[in-house]
């Protein structure tokens, strides 16, 4: 098999190549027009901006041939933009798409729902007496996007012929994967969908590539929204690397963000030896592994280190990453100077470049703390984005679903009566353990060292409107105390904004997890220590999970 990989120079694309790897396929990425005519299977692969990836294959002189090669019958395999690339056109650019599809791309209607679409979800077979092309319906996929092609027979009735499943997404249905001839075509990520996208590669890799080019048409079906949708809640295991005193990068876990071990009075306690070290709770890259094998959904590595110079020389992370990657294979979220810096050399280096360099090691979205926080009191000071925010390059790159924004708000506390200052309409008036008390979420920057005088939901809706697609909610207050989530925190910040939102900090126990999904509504939730610590398990927070008839991935 002449298999090659087209790159179109976003997103993290190696994740693919590390899948193929472990399933023991060889590849050759496409470089030059003229590869075209030397692969006999094609495989494009892709997270980003639809104008991205079309102005790079024009400037590469690479448009027209990738036309060709679909045209020619031979093997075709889109993953995401891959796919997306195949329609008529897309609402995020005014460059029309390959045309191979006569239906446009849309963006999702966001009244009822959070855009972007991130998270596990099923696929319907639109024709379940055809080949299921290693489509399993009773697994999850994971999906990150925008935008979809709807799922509309009456008014593109011919693009429906190429509809192979469909997938919920609030009450909107969409084409989830296409398969006509010789394409075949994921929204979903099947490199980053565990051992159900595993195997769904392996089987279009197995098959003989004359298999591959007389796929017939999909008859199309009338498919109604059903009462919920199938988009699980996930779980997201978080891991604080930073180097010890000795220089050995660990995982850490600070409690209200200090990770020190704290002295300890018993000379039998086994912190007692090691009072004032840093807290050392693994190594990151044995521990993505086995939270990959326990059924995390998700991943998030933050070097939580000091840089003395450029994060691009003086960190350890993207070795970090590039291994993790090469063993899990569910997204990886990056943060940790991804910020403009300038070398000791001089050198000025972009947080654009450093985003870069993440994804090509393996992660799949990158986390923005302080760097958020100045760009959104630039945003209010101006009245308008300026165009030089890290969200804002990385976002217009690799698209809005690649940027999480990670917030650190604490509580300030007022005179519920007698307070009249700015954040007025956001104060909480506590009840139960809180009787008698009210405050605001004010947000911090430097790991919570430094408060600045904005709220929580002045940077939400900021980072927002900059190009964010999704936000990490901490809580200072909270953190490492194992008393719940900050329930009243999730609740200003969901109501506040229409992307995805992950709540952080305060599981204690499994029941934590139940009560944030079932009171909040948040698309996610996150814990460290207790996962590090061994205190609670994911399959046990799963498990209850299910009993409470949250829909979750096994």
């Amino acid at each position: 098999m002449g298999l090659y990989l087209l790159d179109y120079g976003a997103g993290n694309v190696q994740s693919l190549a590390n899948s193929l790897t472990k399933l023991g396929y060889g590849f050759t990425w496409i470089s030059d027009p003229t590869d075209f005519n030397k692969a006999t299977s094609l495989i494009f692969p892709g997270v980003g901006a639809f104008e991205t990836a079309l102005g790079f294959l024009n400037a590469r002189g690479l448009l027209e041939p990738l036309r060709e090669y679909i045209h020619s019958g031979k093997p075709y395999f889109g993953i995401c933009i891959g796919m997306q690339i195949l329609f008529r056109s897309s609402a995020e650019s005014s460059s029309e798409g390959l045309g191979v599809i006569p239906c446009p791309i849309e963006r999702f209607d966001d009244e009822d729902k959070a855009v972007p679409h991130i998270g596990w979800n099923a696929a319907d077979l639109v024709n379940v007496q055809e080949d299921a092309e290693g489509v399993n319906v009773s697994s999850y996929y994971y999906f990150v996007h925008s935008y979809c092609a709807r799922y509309n027979p009456t008014e593109y009735p011919e693009a429906m012929h190429w509809a192979h499943t469909t997938t919920q997404y609030g009450k909107e249905i969409f084409i989830s994967s296409v398969r006509k001839g010789n394409v075949f075509g994921t929204q979903f990520h099947p490199e980053k969908s565990g051992a159900a996208g595993l195997e769904l590669l392996e089987e279009w890799l197995r098959k003989p590539e004359s298999a591959h080019t007389s796929a017939p048409s999909t008859p199309f079906i009338t498919r109604l929204p059903k009462a919920v949708h199938r988009l699980t809640k996930r779980i997201v295991a978080c891991m604080d690397v930073r180097t010890n005193d000795q220089g050995d990068l660990v995982v850490t876990k600070g409690d209200q963000y200090d990770v020190r071990e704290k002295p300890n009075l018993s000379s039998d306690s086994p912190t007692a030896q090691t009072a004032g070290e840093v807290r050392n709770l693994g190594k990151p890259v044995a521990l993505a592994a086995r939270y990959y094998e326990s059924g995390a959904d998700e991943l998030c590595l933050l070097n939580i280190t000091s840089f003395r110079h450029s994060p691009l020389q003086d960190q350890p992370m993207l070795a970090v990453v590039r291994a993790a990657a090469e063993c899990v294979f569910v997204p990886l979220t990056i943060g940790g100077g991804i910020k403009d810096t300038i070398d000791p050399d001089g050198t000025k280096r972009s947080a654009l470049e450093v985003a870069g360099a993440y994804f090509r090691a393996g992660a799949d979205k990158i986390s923005i703390g302080s760097e958020a926080v100045y760009a959104v009191e630039r945003l209010l000071a101006a009245g308008k984005p300026d165009g030089t925010s890290a969200i804002e390059a990385i976002a217009h790159a690799y698209g809005r679903q690649a940027v999480v924004v990670s917030i650190d708000p604490r509580r300030t506390y007022v005179d519920s009566i007698t307070y009249d200052g700015p954040h007025k309409s956001e104060v909480i008036v506590g009840s139960q353990d809180y009787q008698g008390k009210a405050w605001w979420y004010q947000c911090t920057v430097s790991g919570g060292r430094e408060l600045r005088s904005l709220s929580v939901v002045q940077l939400a809706q900021g980072v927002e409107k900059l190009g964010a697609g999704e936000i990490l909610i901490n809580s200072i207050d909270r953190d490492g105390t194992g008393l719940g989530f900050d329930l009243d925190l999730l609740r200003v910040v969901k109501r506040s904004v229409k992307i995805p939102v992950i709540a952080s900090s305060g599981a204690g126990s499994s029941s934590h997890f139940v009560e944030v999904f079932e009171q909040t509504g948040v698309e996610a939730a996150l814990a460290a220590g207790i996962f590090h610590r061994g205190e609670v398990g994911i399959k046990e927070v799963k498990e209850a999970m299910k009993g409470a008839s949250l829909n979750v991935r096994d």
